[in-house]
């Protein structure tokens, strides 16, 4: 597929998904946002893509932020609007993708660009990288899930803390609070981040939809009922025949996601 704002391959299953307004530090726009729910849609729909990256193209910036220019003529209703349309289009879909999709930070990730990181399923940064939610320096706070997601991940004094004081943390501060799960040097982020992929692409497809599912449930009135579900539906699958199979017969299992 072709985009405007962005650059999108597919590689061994892996579809890469590369923000490309490096003279803009990959600010989230209408025009970044529109195409990120298209590519999200590829990802979800092409059988013959496994799992995906999101990165950022340059070497400064995963993504520095929202495009702060189309703030200003917005009201109350626009605002919250904005903010409900790029949910919904993005950062919610991203979330509940039923196909593992990991951010691979290079740089500044801010305000719309840690949130953006953040509803990727897990994280890698290189040693370069910046957080932060920095809204309340425009007299904003953060609109496209930061506050939950960031809640979530690093707990709720740190969340607080992060988000009302806009201090950045650096990639090492973010791999100890949780925040990303690997630390690496910018030339090796993308090796080790399709490394953990391959590693990941080579499970049963149906089962790691089902673990999206439960873990974004985890804390939920409904998590450990979802897990109980989706663990009895692994029944009725012929993945999960073929693992058991493989198993016992001491060999490689060959999933289809049937």
């Amino acid at each position: 597929m072709e985009f405007n704002t962005l650059l999108f391959a597919i590689e061994n299953g892996i579809a890469t998904i590369t923000i490309n307004r490096p003279d803009k530090l990959n600010a989230l726009n209408k025009d970044v946002i529109d195409d990120l729910s298209l590519a999200i849609d590829e990802v979800n729909n092409n059988p013959d893509i496994k799992s995906a990256v999101i990165t950022g193209a340059g070497p400064k910036a995963f993504v520095a932020g929202a495009d702060i220019s189309e703030f200003t003529t917005l009201g109350i209703s626009e605002g919250a609007e904005l903010a409900r349309k790029g949910q919904s289009m993005v950062f919610d879909k991203i979330e509940n993708a039923a196909k593992p999709i990991v951010a691979a930070v290079n740089g500044f990730a801010l305000g719309g660009g840690c949130e953006l990181a953040m509803c990727c399923h897990f994280r890698l940064a290189a040693d370069n990288a910046k957080f932060g939610q920095p809204e309340v320096n425009l007299g904003l706070i953060p609109g496209y899930g930061g506050t939950q997601r960031l809640t979530a991940l690093v707990g709720k004094g740190r969340a607080m803390e992060l988000c009302m004081t806009s201090n950045l943390i650096n990639a090492g501060e973010a791999l100890a609070m949780g925040l990303v799960n690997h630390v690496t040097t910018p030339e090796n982020l993308m090796e080790k981040t399709k490394e953990i992929l391959n590693t990941i692409n080579s499970k049963a497809p149906l089962a790691l939809a089902k673990v999206i599912q439960c873990v974004n449930k985890a804390g939920s009135a409904t998590g450990f009922e979802t897990e109980i579900t989706l663990f009895g539906e692994c029944f009725a699958t012929t993945d999960m025949k073929e693992g058991v199979t493989a198993f016992m017969e001491k060999r490689k299992a060959v999933f289809t996601g049937q």
